[in-house]
């Protein structure tokens, strides 16, 4: 499926970013998570809990983000959540999580949430490497501390947003399909971002 390669293109993209990154920081690595999604769930987001790899206290992906919202967002009824893959980049401390939404069989979309325990890269710093990695890339107003849209080479949409919880960098993720647009997408970015 288009969406599963976006995820691991995304996590290509990411690992290409440490390589971008100015000063001694280290960049993001991970925003994108690798590997087949799971079968979708029957039921909606599952309740909020600690995430055993992203840290003390981090909420899995679809905590964040129910898929309700993603149902009134592409107007498709039915629409449900499972978690997707996780990867882990030791080069960079990033730490990625997602969560996989379906409607009818097919995928509609996955949230990636990257945690950078360790590694204290700025959120605009996150933005500009992602810029240069995705020219074309469009500055998003009032999601995080910083935002990107744009539709690649596979035909899906991202937006992705940098942020600091808890004194950790965070760059959280929506992708889908090329049809999505901005406008659908922030509202869904910035859930998960407030509930962060």
């Amino acid at each position: 499926m288009r969406i599963s390669r976006a995820i691991v293109l995304f996590a290509a993209v990411i690992a290409t970013l440490s390589a971008c990154s100015s000063g001694d920081e280290k960049s993001d690595n991970a925003a994108k998570p690798s590997s087949q999604a799971p079968a979708p769930s029957t039921s909606a987001a599952p309740s909020s809990s600690a995430a055993p790899t992203g840290g003390a206290g981090a909420k899995e992906p679809c905590a964040l983000l129910p898929a309700e919202a993603v149902s009134k967002a592409i107007a498709i009824q039915g629409v449900t959540s499972a978690p997707g893959p996780v990867q882990d980049n030791a080069a960079n401390g990033g730490k990625a999580k997602s969560c996989v939404y379906s409607a009818a069989g097919k995928q509609v979309g996955a949230l990636a949430v990257t945690r950078f325990e360790g590694n204290k890269i700025k959120p605009a710093e996150m933005v500009a490497a992602l810029k240069k990695a995705k020219p074309g890339a469009k500055d998003v107003a009032g999601v995080g501390e910083g935002a990107l849209y744009y539709v690649d080479e596979n035909k899906t949409a991202t937006l992705a947003a940098a942020e600091v919880v808890n004194d950790v960098p965070v760059l959280v993720n929506y992708t889908g399909p090329m049809k999505m647009t901005q406008e659908m997408m922030v509202p869904l970015v910035k859930t998960a971002v407030d509930a962060n």
